[in-house]
């Protein structure tokens, strides 16, 4: 399986051949450096860990700088890709030319943050009336039992913290894949905020 990870740089469009236009959410891939292998003799599987993002040696203490290799600047973030199908060695770098011939990827991210909410934004529930003398609106209703057991259940939908959540959505078209610019264009929305860092896959379904 093929992987990156890539930051989303935000939303523009874009005209075929033909003049037809497709909007795209644009991501921009710095370079991933290859900082470790691992076999299946050692450690019972493959995988490629990847590496982005340069940390000042200021920020650095010496367990986590151990774990890069000579050479290679500690990265503020990495990622291990099992099953990686590209031949690559430590200290080499990977971009977007990776997706070239790619028609549909998968992209993981942390969905934007909307902080405590309730019921209705958060679940969709459709509250009560809004008419005069209605004391309920936009309340969760009862949550328990009056007898035994006498408490809520566990993943009863109630108001809480919403969103900032590891999201994942699955075949996203491939517009276009810039090499000269190092940008992936794909079709449909990619979770998080701008300049949040994502991971994106070939598409396992596709």
């Amino acid at each position: 399986m093929l992987g990156l990870m890539a930051k989303k740089v935000g939303m523009t469009q874009v005209f075929d051949n033909d003049g037809n236009l497709t909007p795209v959410t644009v991501l921009k891939v710095d370079p991933n450096i290859v900082i470790a292998q691992k076999t299946e003799d050692k450690y019972g599987y493959k995988a490629v860990i990847l590496g982005i993002d340069d940390m000042k040696k200021s920020r650095v203490n010496k367990p986590y700088a151990g774990q890069f290799p000579e050479g290679i600047n500690p990265k503020k973030k990495i990622r291990e890709f099992r099953d990686f199908e590209k031949e690559c060695a430590v200290g080499d770098s990977l971009g977007a030319e990776l997706f070239e011939g790619c028609r549909y990827v998968d992209v993981t991210g942390i969905s934007k943050g909307k902080g405590f909410q309730g019921v209705i934004k958060r679940w969709g529930f459709g509250g009560g009336r809004n008419t005069h003398g209605s004391k309920f609106h936009r309340e969760p209703g009862s949550t328990g039992q009056c007898t035994s057991p006498g408490h809520s259940f566990k993943n009863v939908k109630m108001p809480g913290r919403m969103g900032r959540e590891r999201v994942t959505v699955l075949n996203l078209k491939v517009v276009k894949v810039d090499v000269e610019n190092q940008l992936i264009m794909v079709r449909g929305a990619v979770p998080g905020v701008n300049k949040g860092t994502v991971v994106v896959r070939a598409a396992v379904k596709k």
